[in-house]
């Protein structure tokens, strides 16, 4: 859900005629444990299954791989949309912490999804997701939410990603937007004088 917040931000920016300039100045404090925790997380959700010992501990590394994204936003909280995105993410993260490191799914929501998933949920590890039953805690904030025709991608999302997202559009308009670097013009403005062309 997150790329297709990314992904929507930035068409939404380009039609209001916005630009990616600001990326170049972007200065975003420990900006380079998003990626690390990025690979951490990839690595886990591939490894689980093949590895018991790993498999067993990956509802914990989960749960630190939030810990320290909680961290990254709540540094980076005085940028735009950044406050939203944390509320977002400690949504997600509370109600995986109160589950054993493990975010719920609906499995009603889930009928959406290929009837593969919902037989791979019930009998191995899915990346940091287990099934939504009776004995689960705050299940409201699990993945409860189906998203289907005519959304472009099959999904399901918790209420935590839909703020988390909101956060994330305010953030790219303000970058592709409202950014000082954004605002400056790539045009070179010229000016005639006395049959010269001077560039400024």
């Amino acid at each position: 859900m997150v790329f297709d917040g990314i992904l929507f931000s930035l068409i939404v920016g380009f039609l209001r005629k916005g630009n990616l300039r600001a990326l170049a100045q972007l200065k975003l404090k420990w900006g380079w444990i998003f990626p690390l925790l990025l690979v951490v997380e990839l690595a886990v959700f591939m490894l689980q299954n093949d590895i018991k010992s790993l498999g067993q501990i990956s509802g914990s590394i989960y749960i630190v791989v939030y810990v320290l994204g909680l961290l990254f936003l709540f540094i980076n909280r005085k940028d735009p949309g950044f406050i939203l995105i944390l509320i977002g993410v400690f949504l997600n993260f509370l109600v995986i912490a109160v589950n054993g490191g493990r975010m719920p799914v609906s499995m009603e929501a889930a009928s959406v999804l290929e009837p593969r998933y919902v037989e791979t949920l019930k009998q191995t590890l899915y990346a940091k997701h287990q099934m939504l039953t009776s004995s689960t805690n705050l299940g409201f904030l699990g993945d409860i939410i189906p998203l289907s025709n005519p959304y472009p991608r099959t999904q399901i999302i918790s209420i935590g990603d839909v703020i988390m997202n909101i956060g994330i559009f305010i953030y790219i308009q303000f970058l592709m937007l409202k950014h000082p670097a954004a605002k400056k013009s790539v045009e070179t403005s010229v000016i005639i004088k006395g049959g010269e062309i001077n560039e400024k």
